[in-house]
């Protein structure tokens, strides 16, 4: 046996700082999703935003950094499913491309622009439950007619993903805010 072969193996994790990187928690959360699942071309897939599990839909009136979070997580899983092969369906593509004076576009959410849904297969969905420190995002593959569970996964986004982690302190009488 060589010296090197006699040395522990060390492990290296990716430092990656906090601000910013959700599409790593995303892949996290994807390579749970998709490990027992194999892409199969015939079957096609459609995302949706990831809401919060107390009212299972979007609130445009709360103006929480999570908020955005459901939007981040679909967009993601579109890109994570593409990666590993899956057929995404995105149904916020229009018939035509909008053209307006500031920006040509091609996603909406105007139903009367879109074009008809086909077939799906497959919806990936999720659920988000605001904790203290962040939010545990769960994710599914649902069969769509039968309405099966067909893969799931938990991932804990830390909150410092949205903003800088502050510190309060208390110095005589008044309160300080300061970043990490």
């Amino acid at each position: 046996m060589s010296d090197s072969e006699n040395q522990p193996k060390m492990q290296y994790e990716e430092s990656l700082p906090a601000l910013g990187n959700i599409e790593y928690h995303t892949s996290i959360l994807a390579n749970e999703l998709f490990a027992g699942v194999t892409a199969n071309r015939d079957y096609r897939y459609a995302v949706v935003s990831f809401v919060p599990v107390t009212n299972l839909q979007f609130d445009k009136t709360y103006q929480h950094p999570l908020m955005l979070l459901g939007h981040q997580l679909s967009e993601g899983m579109v890109t994570e499913a593409s990666r590993r092969g899956f057929i995404t369906q995105d149904y916020k593509i229009t018939n035509d491309i909008l053209v307006t004076k500031e920006a040509e576009y091609a996603l909406s959410r105007d139903v009367s622009r879109l074009a008809p849904l086909q077939n799906v297969d497959f919806y990936i969905a999720g659920t988000i439950t605001e904790q203290q420190e962040g939010a545990i995002v769960n994710a599914r593959i649902i069969h769509v007619e039968t309405k099966d569970v067909v893969a799931s996964a938990t991932k804990f986004f830390p909150a410092e993903l949205f903003w800088q982690r502050e510190k309060v302190t208390m110095r005589g009488g008044m309160i300080y805010r300061t970043g990490s």
